[in-house]
C-alpha cells in the first residue's frame, strides 16, 4: 500500500509520470493536446464534488463554501452615541422647500446627487412612477411571503348582482356616447394624406440630430419666434428634459424681438419667465440686442459646472426661427450658413464661442403631434413657399391675422372684398399677369407668403389671458405704490428689515425696501438709455402708444446697465484670457470695434432713442436680471446685484476705457 502511494505521488523534478500531475512545468509543452498545470487544476475542480448531509447542506468542498468568513467590528463608544436622524415634520418642511426651489426656474440645485430624492418625493401623490412607494405599508412582508402569507382576494367591481348590472349599463352608455361622437367626426371628413412638403422637419434623421444635440449639450437654448412664441415652442422637448435629463439647463430665447412692439415682448417675457429663464434677442452682427445678457448668463452657467473643463450649449427650435443667426451674432461674424428659408441647416455642427463654452447648431425640428393645420404649418415658416402647389389657400388666414391698415400700407391698396379680390389687386399692381391679362393669383399668393415669413408684414400674438386694451393713464399707480402692493417673496424678507419696520412686520419692511429700490432703479435708468433696434414706422402709432401708456403705470423692474456694454467688456476679458495678452491680435481688435459700434450708435442716437425709449423700447426693461427680479418679487438688480450693473459711474468709466482703447489702437496702427 505504501508503495502504491509513493508511485502516485507527483515527482518534484523531471518528467511527469501521468497527465494529472499538477506540478508539471508549462515550458516543456511542445505538442498539441498536452495539458498545462492550469488545465490540470481545472480538471481536478470538475472531478471534485461537494459533500452534503441528508438535508442537502454542503459540509465541505475544495473550491467553494457556503459559509462566509465573519468580520469582527471594532468596539467603539460612538456606536452607542447620538446619531443624525430626521423627523417627519422636518422631512415634510424640507420637502416643501425643495419642491418650491425645484419649481423655481431661476434656482439651480448644485449637489443633486447627494440628496435623497426617494425620501423627498411625496408618497401621497399618485402617479405611474410612484405607485409602488407605499408597497411595504399595503403589502407587508409577513402577509406576502412565508407561512403567514394570506391569499389574495380578487378585486371585484361590484358586491352584488344588482350593482354589476348597474355598472354594465353605465359602461354601455359611455360606449354609445363615444361611438356617436366618433361617427359625427367621420361625417365631417377624415384628414387625407398630406403633401410630403408639410412633413418637413419630422423625419427620423432630423429627430436623431436633435437628440444628438440634446445628449451632447449641458445647456439647451430653445429659440422662439417673438411674433408667435407658443406656436414655435416644443412642449415635447421640455417634458423630455424634465423627465430624462433634469441636470440639463433649458433657456428660452425670444428672437426677432425687433418685429414686435416692446410692450408685447415684455408681456411674453413675464409670462414665459415663470417657467424658464427667458431672454429677448435681436440677431444682428452689426446691431445686436440681448447679446451681453446671454453671454453673462452662459458664463454663470459655466461657473456652476466646475467639474467640466468646458460646457456645450445647444440651440434648438423650429425651422426658420434664427438659430444660426444667433450663433453668428454671438461670434460677431459669419460662422454658420443662414438663409430666409427653412431647412438651410442640414446637420449639427460645433462652434467655439469661448475657451470654456462651445455652441452646437441643430437643424429645425417640428413636433408632429399637434393640432396644426396645413395653413398653420405654412405660416410658422416650416414649409418653403416655392414647394406649395396652391399658395392661394393660405392667404385667407393671413388676412384674418393681420390688421387691414398694415396690409393697405404694405401693398398700397384701399379695400378688398375677400382673399381672391386681394390677390387680384396685388397681382395687377405688381404686374403678375398670365395670358389674356388675367392676374396670376398663385404667384401673388407666394409673394404675400414670402413677405409674411420674412417679417415684412407686421404681426404679433399676445400671451394667453392678455388683451390689447390700453390701461387708463389716470389710474396707473406709481412705481413705489405698485411695488408696495405687489405680492412678496419669502426670500425678499430679512431680519434687519423686520426689526426696522413698524410693529416688526417683515411684509411692510420688504415692501418699503422694494419701493426704494424701484425709485433708485428708475433714476439710474434715466442716465443710461439705449434703444432696441426696431424698424422705424413698422407699427401704427396706436400699437406703439399702448406701450407708452403701459410704461407709465408698469410694475416692471428696471435694471441699470447697458446690455451691449456688459457683453463687450466680457468679450474683451475672454479674448484676453484666450490670447494670453492684453493687446490681442488685429482680428480681435476689429471684432471689438465692431462690437463697440452698435452700443455707441445706440446710446448716442439723440432724441430718436429717447422717443423710442419712452415708448417702451428700453433695453434695461428686457434684460434677464430684470425679469428674474420681477418674477421672484425681489428688489431691483441695481440695489441687490453685484458689480455687473453699477449706475452712472461704471458706465462712464467703461465708456472712457472703450474710447481710450480706440485711441491706443489708432496710435499703434
Amino acid at each position: 500500500m505504501a508503495k502504491k502511494q509513493r508511485d502516485a505521488r507527483p515527482s518534484p523534478g523531471g518528467k511527469p509520470k501521468n497527465s494529472s500531475d499538477a506540478n508539471r512545468s508549462n515550458s516543456k509543452i511542445q505538442k498539441d493536446g498536452m495539458r498545462s498545470a492550469s488545465t490540470v487544476r481545472r480538471l481536478e475542480m470538475y472531478k471534485s464534488k461537494a459533500k452534503r448531509d441528508r438535508k442537502g447542506r454542503i459540509i465541505s468542498q475544495d473550491f467553494q463554501s457556503k459559509e462566509l468568513p465573519t468580520t469582527r467590528i471594532h468596539p467603539d463608544r460612538r456606536w452607542f452615541g447620538n446619531t443624525r436622524v430626521i423627523g417627519q415634520k422636518q422631512l415634510e418642511a424640507f420637502r416643501e422647500e425643495m419642491g418650491a426651489k425645484a419649481a423655481d426656474p431661476y434656482a439651480v440645485i448644485i449637489r443633486e446627487k447627494k440628496l435623497p430624492l426617494s425620501l423627498l418625493e411625496d408618497p401621497e401623490k399618485k402617479g405611474s412612477g410612484k405607485a409602488r412607494v407605499n408597497l411595504v405599508q399595503t403589502q407587508p412582508f409577513k402577509e406576502t411571503f412565508g407561512r403567514g402569507a394570506t391569499r389574495k382576494r380578487p378585486k371585484l367591481g361590484a358586491e352584488s348582482y344588482a350593482d354589476m348590472l348597474e355598472m354594465a349599463a353605465t359602461t354601455e352608455e359611455k360606449y354609445v356616447e363615444k361611438k356617436a361622437a366618433a361617427d359625427l367626426a367621420d361625417e365631417e371628413g377624415r384628414s387625407a394624406a398630406r403633401d410630403p412638403a408639410f412633413e418637413k422637419g419630422q423625419s427620423k434623421r432630423i429627430w436623431g440630430e436633435l437628440y444628438k444635440v440634446v445628449d451632447s449639450s449641458d445647456v439647451i437654448i430653445q429659440v422662439l419666434d417673438a411674433r408667435d412664441p407658443n406656436g414655435t415652442r416644443c412642449r415635447h422637448l421640455e417634458q423630455h428634459l424634465k423627465k430624462n435629463a433634469r441636470h440639463k439647463h433649458l433657456l428660452l430665447l425670444l428672437n426677432k424681438c425687433d418685429l414686435v412692439p416692446a410692450w408685447v415682448t415684455k408681456r411674453w417675457l413675464h409670462t414665459l419667465s415663470r417657467e424658464y429663464p427667458t431672454l429677448a434677442f435681436h440677431a444682428s452682427i452689426t446691431n445686436p440686442f440681448g447679446k451681453g445678457s446671454l453671454l453673462s448668463l452662459l458664463r454663470q452657467l459655466a461657473r456652476l459646472r466646475t467639474d467640466k473643463q468646458y460646457i456645450s450649449v445647444g440651440l434648438v427650435g423650429y425651422p426658420n426661427v434664427g438659430k444660426s443667426s444667433v450663433i453668428n451674432t454671438l461670434r460677431s461674424k459669419k460662422v454658420c450658413n443662414v438663409a430666409p428659408i427653412p431647412g438651410e441647416t442640414k446637420v449639427w455642427q460645433y462652434i467655439t464661442l469661448m475657451k470654456r463654452i462651445f455652441l452646437i447648431d441643430c437643424p429645425g425640428v417640428v413636433y408632429n403631434k399637434t393640432d396644426d393645420t396645413e395653413t398653420d404649418i405654412v405660416l410658422k415658416g416650416v414649409v418653403r413657399v416655392e414647394n406649395l402647389e396652391d399658395a392661394t389657400e393660405h392667404v385667407g388666414e393671413v388676412l384674418e391675422r393681420v390688421k387691414p391698415e398694415y396690409l393697405r400700407r404694405a401693398y398700397k391698396l384701399s379695400a378688398w372684398e375677400d382673399a381672391e379680390d386681394f390677390l387680384g389687386q396685388v397681382a395687377r399692381q405688381t404686374g403678375k399677369l398670365s395670358k389674356g391679362g388675367e392676374p396670376d393669383l398663385n404667384t401673388a399668393a407666394r409673394m404675400v407668403l414670402y413677405d409674411w415669413q420674412r417679417g415684412k408684414i407686421p404681426f404679433f400674438t399676445l400671451p394667453p389671458g392678455h388683451t390689447e386694451e390700453k390701461p387708463p393713464v389716470g389710474e396707473a399707480p406709481a412705481a413705489g405704490k405698485a411695488a408696495a402692493e405687489a405680492p412678496l417673496a419669502a426670500e425678499a424678507v430679512t431680519e434687519e428689515d423686520a426689526k426696522g419696520a413698524v410693529d416688526g412686520d417683515p411684509e411692510k419692511a420688504a415692501a418699503a425696501a422694494r419701493a426704494m429700490a424701484e425709485e433708485a432703479a428708475a433714476a439710474t435708468a434715466k442716465q443710461r438709455r439705449s434703444a432696441i433696434p426696431v424698424q422705424q414706422g413698422f407699427f401704427t402709432p396706436a400699437d406703439e402708444g399702448a406701450a407708452e401708456e403701459e410704461e407709465e403705470g408698469s410694475e416692471d423692474i428696471i435694471t441699470s446697465g447697458s446690455d451691449d456694454e456688459e457683453g463687450e467688456e466680457g468679450e474683451e476679458a475672454e479674448s484676453g484670457e484666450d490670447g494670453g495678452s492684453g493687446s490681442g491680435s488685429g482680428e480681435d481688435d476689429d471684432d471689438d470695434e465692431e462690437d463697440e459700434g452698435p452700443s455707441g450708435s445706440g446710446s448716442g442716437s439723440g432724441s430718436e432713442s429717447e422717443e423710442e425709449d419712452d415708448a417702451g423700447y428700453d433695453e434695461g426693461d428686457l434684460s434677464w436680471e430684470a425679469v428674474m427680479q420681477a418674477v421672484q418679487g425681489g428688489g431691483s438688480v441695481a440695489a441687490a446685484g453685484g458689480s455687473d450693473d453699477e449706475p452712472g459711474g461704471t458706465a462712464a468709466a467703461a465708456a472712457a476705457d472703450a474710447s481710450g482703447g480706440k485711441k491706443r489702437r489708432r496710435k499703434q496702427r
